[in-house]
């Protein structure tokens, strides 16, 4: 049961997978099992070794990047996931269907129902309406012209533009171009996105405002992405995980934080080197322990007793289940006991909170200029943790220290 239950959570399965570009692959296995190199096999045979040995799982509903540069086989993966490039060896499971193994007519289903693919290059049809351009999938298989209109009026909307039905593509911007490429992608409700360098033609603004559009989009759908990008910065933004790829292997795989504060090798570090680390760091790598709390149904000489006992002159009040209300200072806490008023007298409602996944480039600017520490919130308003000047500062000074 454990086993079938972990298998639901994987999405796509990579098993062993190797791919070799030239007229007689199967024989190079045998050099490749021999441990000739990717340049050795190369210059013997002129055959390429583009994947080798390449094995990993990605989790259904995550943002799975594939980063590295140039030549280093991560477009190639790609397309070996719908097989688009046939691999050589290996496997690739989704769900559990082999897609290596499938025939022509599976394979055609597959990409038409459960996968769907966003092109550096739009790979829109000039001839065509935009409407019609993202309905047109849905038209070779068949869809009744009622029901694709609707699925890409409905894919439309979720990329914000609606009104462009009528355009051509001549008529829209790099930016509004790639919104219908993932449209049409989108149209065909797949459980799995393909992205190949998706925003690598654009702008930097319009580049940044498309990284933007796909975190916004990936909250509300929960689709499964697999991302692939050059840009380091792109691949932090957003990846839940990143495979670090070099010369067709996987090098390493990780969240952004663990590729950043624990690299496996000198390749990886060398990659990782000069980020900014304020904006991969998240409210809930540096924040504190929210200790002591004060239950807002105490009174004010218990939350003067607290602040006495751990040299403090602030201390957040929660209710229930460390919800939290406010902000009770020593000064208002003394005004209290004196004249007998409550802590939900004298509490600070509209004090600053911050979600636990705020980065702390967020968060710099907002602590300098706050007089009080910042609550950490989790889910329903619960208590998560506080930040002070010393805590971010702490945070990063670890970072500096173990890197």
């Amino acid at each position: 049961m454990e086993e079938k239950n972990r298998n639901q959570d994987i999405s796509i399965r990579v098993e062993h997978l190797t791919k070799v570009f030239g007229p007689k692959p199967g024989k190079i296995l045998k050099l490749i099992e021999k441990g000739h190199s990717k340049e050795d096999i190369f210059a013997e045979t002129n055959h390429v070794l583009a994947l080798h040995d390449v094995s990993f799982e990605v989790h259904t509903g995550e943002t799975f990047v594939l980063m590295g540069l140039s030549g280093c086989g991560k477009s190639t993966l790609l397309r070996c996931l719908n097989r688009l490039i046939k691999p050589t060896s290996g496997h690739i499971y989704i769900g559990d269907d082999d897609i290596v193994e499938m025939n022509a007519d599976q394979l055609i289903e597959t990409r038409r129902t459960r996968m769907g693919m966003v092109f550096q290059g739009f790979a829109l049809l000039p001839h065509r309406n935009i409407i019609d351009n993202i309905a047109y999938g849905l038209e070779i298989q068949n869809i009744p012209l009622k029901k694709r209109y609707e699925a890409a009026r409905e894919a439309l909307s979720l990329v914000g533009l609606e009104g462009y039905e009528d355009q051509y593509p001549d008529q829209l911007s790099g930016g509004m171009k790639q919104r219908v490429g993932l449209a049409r992608a989108l149209a065909s409700s797949p459980d799995i996105l393909l992205m190949d360098e998706a925003f690598s033609a654009l702008d930097p603004l319009i580049r940044r405002d498309m990284q933007n559009e796909l975190v916004d989009l990936q909250d509300r759908l929960q689709k499964t992405i697999i991302f692939v990008t050059h840009d380091l910065d792109e691949a932090l933004k957003l990846g839940n995980r990143i495979a670090l790829m070099r010369e067709g292997k996987i090098i390493q795989i990780g969240t952004a934080e663990e590729i950043l504060t624990n690299p496996k090798n000198n390749y990886v570090q060398q990659f990782v080197e000069g980020v900014d680390m304020a904006k991969i760091l998240t409210a809930a790598d540096v924040m504190k322990q929210p200790e002591p709390l004060v239950l807002i149904s105490s009174g004010p000489h218990v939350a003067l007793h607290l602040m006495k006992e751990f040299g403090i002159s602030t201390i957040y009040a929660v209710g229930k289940n460390k919800r939290i209300v406010g902000l009770i200072t020593v000064e208002l806490a003394l005004d209290a006991a004196k004249t007998n008023k409550t802590l939900e007298d004298i509490v600070i409602r509209d004090c600053l909170t911050i979600p636990l996944e705020t980065p702390v480039s967020d968060i710099i600017p907002q602590i300098a200029e706050s007089q009080y520490p910042i609550a950490v919130t989790g889910p329903d308003d619960k208590m998560k943790g506080i930040i002070v000047r010393g805590s971010v500062l702490a945070g990063l000074g670890r970072l500096e220290v173990s890197n």
